[in-house]
């Protein structure tokens, strides 16, 4: 089990040996993961209540995610408010699957060993003519899977530049005229996203994902690919560090807020380029590559 229970052949091979920055639609037929994972697979985690209610987002544009309140009881997820909360309008995310569904977690593992990148699943069950998460960017891949019902995707080129983590996410870079630039320009790319196919959604392109028909329930899944980057690289390169005496010696409240601290950033500067240079980095890639095939929380 890997990518191609969500994609066909052709969109495996381009997506591990490009990894496109444009998005891309396939379609992928009835393809093992559908055997396994149906709509009425996904409404049957809405409608026993199993998924944790931390993992719960109960979402209707133009609204912020209601509290938890909305949709627990005794802090528990409780399904009659879910339910009632469907018929509402509201589009109702169920997250991080693969920790609780063991189909979808060995889906996840068999993606993180192909890959490399760790990866999680969420579920978006939207009514009829409503609309859940508005515009927005991600800061990894994601491949869409539209399990039952068409999604309208709305989509524009990324308005930063590779956003990962902390850095040029969506709501700390957002501006009051983002939504009605973009509007008034209209989509880069606009598509219907049908049963049966999948799409490949690059980082950073906005997207404004809306159910258009009145008679027709919506549900995919979103299998968001944490990309591995230098950075991570870097950190793993430094994590042994920690075994060097004089890497973990105090620096005294001194040496932070007086004149001295210029002098400890030079002399640690010198003491890690010296670290690096005596690494073995052809041992160190075995241990690397080793993570990244079991390291599961990586945050992109």
């Amino acid at each position: 089990m890997s990518l191609r229970l969500l994609l066909p052949e052709e969109g495996v091979t381009e997506l591990l040996a490009s990894w496109p920055d444009e998005p891309r639609v396939y379609d992928r037929g009835t393809a093992a993961l559908d055997e396994s994972v149906s709509g009425e697979t996904i409404r049957g985690y809405l409608n026993t209540g199993c998924v944790p209610a931390n993992e719960i987002a109960a979402i209707k544009a133009p609204y912020p995610s209601l509290s938890q309140n909305a949709y627990t009881t005794n802090g528990r997820t409780d399904r009659s408010k879910l339910a009632r909360l469907y018929e509402r309008g509201y589009t109702i995310r169920l997250g991080n699957l693969q920790r609780v569904v063991p189909a979808l977690s060995r889906i996840s593992e068999a993606i993180q060993t192909e890959t490399g990148y760790s990866n999680y699943i969420h579920a978006f069950l939207t009514p009829p003519g409503e609309q859940g998460l508005r515009h927005h960017w991600d800061q990894q891949m994601a491949v869409i899977v539209q399990i039952a019902g068409t999604k309208r995707w709305q989509l524009w080129r990324p308005p930063v530049e590779a956003p990962m983590r902390e850095y040029n996410e969506s709501f700390r870079v957002w501006k009051d005229d983002f939504v009605s630039t973009w509007e008034a320009a209209g989509p880069d790319i606009e598509l219907d996203l049908k049963a049966g196919q999948s799409l490949l959604l690059p980082r950073g392109w906005v997207h404004n994902p809306h159910v258009v028909d009145f008679d027709e329930h919506s549900i995919h899944l979103t299998f968001a690919i944490r990309e591995r980057t230098p950075l991570w690289l870097a950190e793993k390169l430094i994590a042994g560090a920690i075994e060097h005496e004089e890497f973990r010696k105090i620096i005294r409240p001194s040496g932070i807020g007086g004149v001295g601290l210029a002098g400890h950033l030079r002399d640690t500067r010198l003491a890690l380029v010296t670290y690096l240079h005596g690494l073995d980095v052809d041992e160190l890639a075995l241990v690397i590559r080793q993570a990244a095939v079991t390291e599961l929380e990586y945050s992109t």
